[in-house]
C-alpha cells in the first residue's frame, strides 16, 4: 500500500508546486514508504487520550469550508478500534453547519493540537451521526463524569493521518499544566538552593557576561545550568552544535577555560543551557563546576562558537549519541523539528537512569528517539542502523571517543562516503 496520506493530499497540482518548491524528491520517497498513518498506534492512541478538544473542517454544498472547534474533557474523543474514532456531541451550538454539511459530504479534516509540547496530529476520515436510536453506541460516547447533556453522537473512520511539522507553534498551557510547572520550579529551587554570598562572585574576563540563573540534576553525575545574560539582554544567536567556552576555577586555585556544548533549543534567545558530566577521573574541571558552579555566580563567557554544523537543506539526518554526547544532539534534534527536517536519534548508555535527557527525548521527539540501556542489555548495531538509514542522510556522531571510532569504522565498512 503506498502512503495513504500522500494518495489523498498530494494532487497533480500540489506535486507541481512541491517541485517548484524543490520538495518534491524527498516526499517522493516518503510516498514509497510503508503506510503507517491510516491505523491508530500506541503513539496515536495516547495522544488522543490527552487531548481535550480539536478543530474540524467540512465542505458544504456550494464547496466553502467551514471549521469548527469541538472541546471536552480529556479522553472525550474515544478510540473505539484501530480504524475508528468517536465523540459524543455536547448540547450547546445551534447552528448545525457541520452537521448540514456532513448530510452531502461525509469527508472531514481534523487538526489536535498540543501547544505546551509543539505537536499537531492532522486526521483525514470520513464521518457517521450517531443517534438516539443506537442507545448502546451512543453510550460508549457518554462520559459519566462530564455533565454536559449529549444531542447525539459521530464516528469517525479513519483514512489516513499525519503528524505535522511544529515550526511557529506558540506554547499555551491550561491551569494544571501551570501547576505542575509550578511544583517542579519549587522542587528545582529547593535543591538547587544556595548561601546568598554565592551570588557575588564573577568568573573571568570573557565578552559576553553570563549569570546562572537554574540548575537541575539531571542524572546521579550529570547537572545541567541554564545561563542568562548578567544584564536581561537578549543572547547572541546560536546553531546547533555551538559550545561555549567558560571559566572554571579549578581545586588548585588556577582559573582555566573548558568548553561545554549548549544542548538548549536554538531557538531560544533568553537563555542557553549546557549539561556536565562529573568525571572523577578527569582532568579536574567537571569536579569544579559540579562543586563551584553556583545560582547567581557570574561567568563572563567567550561568545559562541560551532565547529559541527548541521546542513541546512532537506535531507535526513541520523543523530547517534553514548553518554554526554547527548548535548550538541539534543540541540540539533530541536533545530532539525523547526526546519521540519526528517531525523533519527539513536541514543546509547549505561542505564537510563544515567542517561541525560532521556525521558525528554522521548516526550518531544517521539518515535525518533531509540535508547539503547546497557544495563537492560541493549545494544546500540552501529552497523545495522547506518545500513539502514537513508542513502543521502547526513549522520552526526557525539560521544566517547571509542564511540565515535565505532561509528567512523562502520561507516567505512559499509563504504559511506566520508563528506557524509
Amino acid at each position: 500500500m503506498g502512503h495513504k496520506f500522500a494518495d489523498i493530499m498530494f494532487t497533480e497540482s500540489v506535486q507541481e508546486i512541491q517541485r517548484e518548491k524543490g520538495s518534491r524528491d524527498g516526499y517522493s520517497q516518503w510516498e514509497d514508504s510503508p503506510d503507517f498513518n491510516h491505523r491508530v498506534d500506541e503513539k496515536v492512541a495516547l495522544f488522543l487520550s490527552e487531548r481535550d478538544s480539536f478543530y474540524m473542517a467540512s465542505v458544504n454544498e456550494n464547496d466553502w469550508p467551514y471549521v469548527q472547534h469541538r472541546g471536552g474533557p480529556k479522553g472525550f474523543v474515544k478510540i473505539l478500534d484501530t480504524k475508528t474514532l468517536g465523540f459524543a456531541d455536547f448540547k450547546g451550538n445551534r447552528q448545525y453547519v457541520s452537521a448540514g454539511n456532513f448530510v452531502n459530504n461525509n469527508r472531514i479534516a481534523l487538526f489536535f493540537m498540543d501547544y505546551p509540547n509543539k505537536r499537531r496530529l492532522k486526521l483525514l476520515g470520513r464521518i457517521e451521526k450517531v443517534t438516539r436510536e443506537q442507545p448502546e453506541l451512543l453510550e460508549r460516547l457518554h462520559l459519566s463524569s462530564y455533565d454536559a447533556e449529549v444531542e447525539q453522537g459521530y464516528l469517525i473512520r479513519i483514512e489516513a493521518f499525519d503528524w505535522n511539522c511544529p515550526q511557529h507553534i506558540t506554547p499555551r498551557y491550561d491551569q494544571e499544566q501551570v501547576q505542575a510547572i509550578m511544583v517542579q520550579l519549587r522542587e528545582d529551587m529547593e535543591l538547587t538552593a544556595q548561601p546568598r554570598s554565592s551570588a557575588t562572585r564573577t568568573l573571568g574576563t570573557g565578552s559576553l557576561p553570563l549569570v546562572i540563573s537554574g540548575m537541575r540534576q539531571l542524572t546521579p553525575r550529570v547537572r545541567s545550568f541554564e545561563l542568562r545574560h548578567a544584564h536581561g539582554e537578549e543572547l547572541p544567536p546560536v546553531k546547533a552544535g555551538s559550545h561555549l567556552t567558560l571559566p572554571v576555577l579549578l581545586e588548585s586555585g588556577a582559573l582555566e577555560q573548558r568548553s561545554y556544548s549548549i544542548c538548549s533549543d536554538p531557538a531560544d534567545r533568553d537563555r542557553y543551557e549546557i549539561a556536565v558530566l562529573r568525571e572523577e577521573a578527569g582532568r579536574g574541571g567537571s569536579k569544579a563546576v559540579h562543586a563551584l558552579f553556583t545560582l547567581g555566580l557570574g561567568l563572563n563567557s567567550e561568545p559562541p562558537e560551532n565547529q559541527f554544523e548541521l546542513h541546512e537543506d532537506e535531507r535526513p539526518a541520523l543523530l547517534l549519541a553514548a553518554g554526554i554526547g547527548i548535548t550538541p544532539i539534543l540541540a540539533m534534534a530541536h533545530e532539525l523539528q523547526a526546519w521540519c527536517v526528517p531525523f533519527e536519534i539513536h541514543y546509547a548508555g549505561r542505564s537510563l537512569a544515567e542517561m541525560a535527557f532521556a525521558k525528554n527525548l522521548k516526550r518531544l521527539f517521539g518515535d525518533a528517539v531509540t535508547l539503547y540501556s546497557k544495563a537492560d542489555g541493549e545494544r546500540l548495531n552501529l552497523t545495522k542502523v547506518l545500513s539502514t538509514t537513508a542513502t543521502d542522510s547526513s549522520v552526526y556522531t557525539c560521544g566517547p571517543n571509542r564511540f565515535i571510532s565505532g561509528v567512523q569504522e562502520s561507516a567505512d565498512s559499509l563504504g559511506i562516503d566520508p563528506e557524509r
